[in-house]
């Protein structure tokens, strides 16, 4: 997941959620300073299990800029 931050420092938070709405892992939830970034998911939820392939939605929120976008996870 490619994102950038813009003009000043803001909180991004990057959430993964499964098709129900549920949490599965939280990415990035820090201050960030303006530049681009990479993060990658390696399939695994916040207990580090792996998680089963399918449709998954990751939700991006910096300042007042929300963006969600759907991926599907292939094993």
């Amino acid at each position: 997941i490619e994102f950038s931050v813009a003009n000043e420092a803001t909180h991004v938070s990057i959430k993964i959620y499964d098709i129900t709405g549920r949490v599965v892992q939280t990415l990035v939830n820090e201050k960030m300073e303006p530049g681009i970034y990479q993060r990658s998911w390696d399939g695994r939820n916040q207990q580090n299990q792996q998680v089963a392939s399918g449709l998954y939605i990751y939700r991006i929120i910096a300042g007042d800029f929300v963006k969600s976008r759907k991926m599907i996870l292939l094993k």
